[in-house]
């Protein structure tokens, strides 16, 4: 049966929404975990903000001199700046993406919390929580580690509000909606990035390349 068809009636004249919202109500502990992992969320976006500020201000301050240099002529110098611009925007991309999907995940746990429909709100999240995981895994471990509890947390309460739903089986990271989520995010991202940084000035690829391999 699929997870969004709710005008099936689970017995009674009840939906199958109405029945997990039952459950979810009758489950103390179960709307106590979302609460916790909602917070753990926010926390976490709140936390790649000041991160991302920081890099911001790094970046900022790393154009002025790659600007200096060129007005000075000295266009190795620049490109020195540049290439240290280059990977701090890297860094950036990267992090802007999983806190643009990280406010999506808040956003489908506070639908959740409200609504209690659960398999269709979560489902998704464990998808893109999972692959996030992975992507702060070399920038941040200890965000991942973090992530993976919240993973491990969401999954449990899936598999709990699942058994009110007859034919849910065991593949809950499977959803098409999560990659839709990360898509998304990553088109959100890259605006922000056009937004927030300006773009280098012209320097010599010769140049660059040189300084890239004397830096290497």
């Amino acid at each position: 049966m699929p997870l969004n068809n709710f005008e099936k009636t689970w017995g009674g004249g009840q939906t199958i929404g109405e029945k997990i919202k039952e459950v979810f109500k009758r489950k103390e502990p179960l709307r106590h975990k979302l609460v916790i992992s909602h917070y753990k969320i926010k926390t976490m976006v709140s936390r790649l903000e000041v991160f991302l500020e920081r890099l911001k201000g790094r970046d900022r301050s790393l154009f002025e001199r790659v600007v200096n240099a060129l007005t000075m002529k000295d266009k190795t110098r620049a490109a020195m700046y540049a290439n240290e611009i280059a990977e701090i925007r890297k860094l950036v991309r990267q992090l802007t993406f999983t806190q643009v999907a990280l406010e999506q995940v808040s956003l489908r746990i506070e639908t959740a919390l409200i609504f209690g429909d659960v398999m269709n709100n979560l489902i998704p999240v464990l998808g893109v929580v999972k692959e996030l995981g992975k992507v702060l895994r070399g920038i941040m471990p200890e965000l991942s580690l973090e992530l993976r509890e919240v993973e491990e947390n969401l999954r449990e309460i899936v598999i709990e509000a699942g058994e009110a739903i007859p034919g849910v089986g065991g593949e809950i990271y499977t959803s098409p909606e999560a990659r839709k989520i990360l898509e998304e995010a990553q088109v959100i991202a890259e605006q922000r990035m056009k937004e927030k940084f300006p773009e280098l000035p012209a320097i010599s690829a010769g140049v660059a390349e040189e300084t890239s391999s004397a830096t290497s």
